[in-house]
């Protein structure tokens, strides 16, 4: 999953938006860096991608990639659940999705401020670039999550396969689209049933 979709399962398990952004920039135990509340959310992050990683319906959109691009199917599909999740918004949360997004930048923001905390500087030059350019938002238009593709397949040479990762996706679109449909609402169920336990 990627950052739309880690924003809204914190929302629906009342967890932090801090935590669940910083997931993938922090190593290590979050106990020892992190107050509570967004060392959990750091956990259910990883939770969130460890669990869709090993669930069938992974394996089973990862065969529509040729074989030489299957190594990065994994990064393309978390940008196209967040392209489903965007454009079916109004099925998983009562909120515009633009007032969403404003409202857990504010969040994260206070969050930040009464906390504390030292992020990492490629969260801060990412967040910050999400915020401006409103990606999340973007993610309904089937051509941004082309554009992101393309852009994070920039980062280096051994990454150039990802940017040709779209083709496959746009081809199988509708059958993307069931899977989500029939993955997401699980997700959302385990996820808060995690995070629960995960307080005790």
């Amino acid at each position: 999953m990627n950052f739309l979709a880690h924003l809204h399962i914190a929302d629906k398990c009342h967890s932090s938006f801090l935590g669940n952004l910083l997931g993938d920039f922090v190593k290590g135990d979050p106990d020892k860096l992190y107050p509570l509340n967004i060392a959990r959310g750091i956990r259910l992050h990883r939770f969130v991608d460890s669990f869709t990683d090993a669930h069938p319906v992974m394996r089973d959109a990862k065969s529509l990639f040729p074989a030489k691009q299957r190594r990065f199917a994994g990064i393309a599909l978390d940008v196209m659940w967040d392209h489903f999740l965007a454009t079916k918004w109004s099925q998983y949360h009562n909120q515009a999705l633009r007032d969403f997004c404003q409202c857990a930048e504010r969040d994260i923001a206070t969050e930040q401020a009464l906390e504390v905390v030292s992020v990492p500087q490629r969260y801060k030059l990412m967040t910050t670039r999400m915020w401006q350019g409103r990606w999340l938002e973007s993610y309904r238009e089937l051509d941004n999550i082309e554009f992101a593709l393309s852009r994070m397949s920039q980062r280096s040479e051994r990454m150039q396969l990802l940017a040709d990762c779209f083709t496959p996706m746009a081809t199988n679109y509708q059958q993307l689209a069931v899977m989500f449909d029939d993955f997401y609402p699980n997700l959302l169920n385990v996820s808060r049933d995690f995070y629960v336990n995960s307080g005790n």
